[in-house]
């Protein structure tokens, strides 16, 4: 038996070789021992999943354990973005939620999540006593299931639609008057993914000119990898400049992430939509602070600064991000990757109501995105961010940490460094405001460098001395 490892951010691996159905059900029995252990299993659990190969297959193992257990369990009658999955244990006020997807992974990829009931990423609490629950599941070799049939005659099996509660949910939170009005041009890109009959159905309802691509049901995601990076939305940036478009919108292949592409083509990165989104809910009236993670830009202290507001900085991690947005007086939350949530949304990340908020923004503001960046540039100053990677074993990521913590430099590219932050990784704060990060992932054998700077030409100059550092420490 391959030993399983439930992480922070779930169980992820490749389909048919780690990823089995056997594997499954032993994670699912273990989440269901947790959720027996803390009084949840009375409130029953929602079971999700997404486009990819075998992805209602588990799903469908995941609830006949948590049959078996005597949890109430409710489907989705079709695959469903995260977030909507997130939604749904508010909705049915759930002790939780399985969610089956590994989000913008490849599509050989699969994985399993679990949603607490405050449907937001799982804390590292809960998520070591999942894996301390596997590990007992290994041991006795039992789980229990029982089949969907017998489930449906004890009353605690049903299928569950959270298409139109997550969409009113979705509009209490819109402007509707102002988007209606605005009739936006949008081209969608849903990536073959989950977002597919959400996002464009929403946007439609809000009286925006709709064009959908990638819309089929495609568990290889048309070949790659349904991540919402531009390289891989070559189509999407080509259709949003032949048709006049006001906005191009992507999400990832469960919808927790997003891209945004201008009227001309430009894209513009998570560093870039965190500042204009939050100067723009200032703006509608909006009060309270942000919170990022360690990687995201500082453009945002800038306006926080400037209207009194506190800036909470977390480690990498949507889950750290989620609990200030449920705990702390912040209206908006984001990580560089492209997952964004706000104050009285869910606490999860939700690429779909991030790009409806986008183009909220775009109808009210009635300026292209680029214009309104420029204009924050102007006032804030510029803030031009970047990350490059370098291939390190996972034995060996420790000890090169440690050797770059031991070895802080006094200048960076010629520039003083003035304060040194261990909250994830290595990072150093540089006398101009500048900063590089260097950390270890926690999914791929490399240690991420990232760098924000004022200038594009010092930033190649910060992420080239960032490689240099490393490799240095590798090769000590």
């Amino acid at each position: 038996m391959t030993t399983i490892q439930f992480g922070t951010d779930g169980w992820r691996a490749i389909i048919d070789r780690d990823f089995t159905l056997t594997n499954v059900k032993i994670v699912a029995q273990a989440i269901a021992d947790y959720m027996k252990n803390h009084n949840l299993d009375g409130k029953g659990i929602i079971v999700g999943y997404d486009t990819r190969k075998g992805s209602q297959h588990f799903a469908e193992g995941v609830c006949r354990v948590m049959l078996g257990n005597a949890i109430s369990t409710f489907v989705t009658e079709r695959d469903a973005p995260t977030p909507v999955t997130a939604f749904e244990v508010l909705n049915e006020k759930a002790g939780g939620a399985v969610m089956i997807t590994a989000s913008h992974n490849p599509p050989e990829w699969n994985g399993i999540k679990y949603i607490p009931d405050y449907a937001g990423p799982a804390l590292p609490d809960i998520t070591e006593e999942i894996t301390k629950n596997i590990d007992q599941v290994l041991k006795a070799k039992t789980v229990k299931e029982t089949s969907i049939e017998r489930g449906t005659k004890r009353h605690l099996f049903k299928s569950t639609d959270p298409k139109i509660p997550y969409t009113e949910f979705v509009e209490k939170q819109i402007d509707l008057a102002t988007m209606k009005k605005a009739k936006l041009k949008v081209v969608i890109d849903p990536m073959h993914g989950t977002a597919r009959g959400y996002l464009d159905y929403i946007l439609r309802d809000l009286g925006c000119e709709i064009t959908i691509i990638h819309d089929d049901l495609d568990p290889t995601f048309g070949g790659a990898r349904p991540e919402p990076l531009p390289e891989f939305l070559v189509s999407l940036k080509s259709k949003v400049v032949s048709l006049k478009a006001d906005l191009g919108l992507a999400t990832d292949g469960d919808a927790d992430r997003l891209a945004v592409f201008d009227s001309d083509g430009t894209y513009l990165a998570a560093n870039q939509l965190l500042p204009l989104l939050y100067d723009y809910l200032i703006k509608i009236g909006k009060r309270g602070g942000v919170v990022r993670s360690v990687s995201t830009t500082h453009f945002v202290d800038q306006i926080a600064k400037k209207h009194g507001f506190p800036v909470y900085e977390v480690p990498v991690g949507f889950k750290y991000v989620g609990q200030y947005l449920r705990e702390q007086d912040v209206i908006i939350g984001a990580e560089e990757s492209g997952g964004f949530s706000f104050k009285g949304h869910i606490s999860e990340k939700d690429g779909i109501f991030t790009c409806i908020k986008v183009a909220e923004m775009r109808a009210k503001l009635r300026k292209p995105l680029s214009q309104l960046l420029d204009e924050m540039q102007s006032e804030y100053g510029s803030f031009y961010s970047g990350r490059t990677e370098i291939q390190c074993q996972e034995k060996q990521k420790q000890v090169v940490m440690e050797r770059l913590s031991s070895t802080i430099p006094d200048k960076i590219i010629g520039i003083a460094v003035s304060m040194v932050n261990r909250i994830d990784g290595l990072k150093l704060i540089l006398e101009d405001g500048g900063w590089l990060l260097i950390r270890p992932s926690g999914t791929e054998s490399i240690l991420r460098i990232y760098g924000e700077t004022s200038t594009k030409e010092t930033l190649k100059m910060l992420l080239k001395a960032g490689k240099s550092l490393v490799s240095k420490a590798l090769n000590e």
